[in-house]
């Protein structure tokens, strides 16, 4: 029976104005052992101030690795999606994701996520973007080698929910095991795909899912003209994408799939990701997944 790790975006605490450490310590009371945080290159009040979720690359990350450890909790993935597809993807987007990759690797993140931006970028003709992001990817990945991180290219925009130039963009470095796909269920069917046939043309490619299921009025009202949900506001299987996810989880039992689905949803300080985690958690059993436990030191 195929392992399989289950975390969530700290994206769920935003609107709760919650820490970091708070995001780390409810993951501890809910027995979750994954966690991915966005990574800001900088320091700011709101994040000083313990206001904010998500992580800045000033901090060190050996010793935030070892208060993660103490909660029993490691990174799954850290979020540097900074839209890689516009004019100035590759003067902010390409350091920015460098220096997130050598912070990951010192972190004990085994993956960094990109994406491209959501609309069609202002002063490229689609041509002109898809081949500077190659160049940008190029150098992203030459970094990721280095270091041994995954890249994963996060369905999320105006490029990465088309499948052919999905396809186009994870073949930018050949046969890598570099450049990989997080897959998004919620932003693939809010694209107007399907998921399922989605996730079953880049079955091979996926590397890290992010379970976000989406609400009635939402799909009613903009299904086929965006691209992305910064946060589901339903909770995963209380939405219209719930049966798609499900049979996503049955694909990817089948091909052993080991990776950590992350849910991603408003959490609303907890009591939605609550409700999320509990569905998941029987989907996954119903998919034929045991739920894996890392071992991880514990810090004195």
């Amino acid at each position: 029976m195929a392992e399989i790790g289950i975390g969530f975006h700290t994206d769920a605490f935003n609107s709760t104005h919650k820490s970091f450490e708070e995001a780390l310590a409810w993951a501890q009371e809910n027995d979750v052992h994954y966690i991915e945080p966005g990574v800001v290159e900088g320091a700011c009040w709101i994040h000083g101030l313990g206001y904010f979720p998500h992580v800045s690359l000033l901090e060190d990350p050996a010793l935030l690795r070892r208060k993660m450890e103490s909660y029993g909790v490691q990174f799954s993935q850290i979020d540097a999606a900074y839209p890689l597809s516009g004019r100035d993807g590759m003067s902010v987007g390409v350091p920015y994701v460098q220096k997130a990759i050598a912070w990951a690797a010192l972190a004990g993140s085994p993956r960094v996520a990109t994406t491209d931006g959501l609309h069609k970028p202002e002063g490229l003709e689609d041509r002109e973007a898809l081949d500077l992001m190659k160049r940008s990817y190029q150098e992203i990945v030459r970094v990721a080698e280095a270091h041994e991180v995954v890249v994963n290219i996060e369905v999320h925009g105006y490029f990465t929910t088309r499948p052919d130039w999905l396809e186009e963009m994870l073949d930018y470095c050949g046969d890598t095991p570099w450049l990989r796909l997080n897959l998004d269920t919620g932003n693939t069917f809010i694209a107007g795909n399907d998921p399922v046939e989605f996730a079953t043309r880049f079955l091979d490619k996926i590397d890290h899912v992010h379970i976000k299921d989406v609400s009635p009025s939402l799909a009613e009202s903009v299904r086929g003209g965006a691209t992305g949900i910064a946060l589901s506001h339903v909770a995963a299987g209380d939405g219209v994408n719930a049966e798609n996810i499900s049979a996503i989880l049955r694909l990817l039992s089948d091909r052993a799939f080991d990776g950590v689905l992350s849910i991603e949803c408003e959490g609303q300080g907890g009591p939605m990701l609550a409700d999320s985690l509990a569905w998941l958690r029987k989907e996954v059993a119903a998919a034929g997944f045991t739920e894996r436990t890392p071992l991880l030191p514990r810090a004195a």
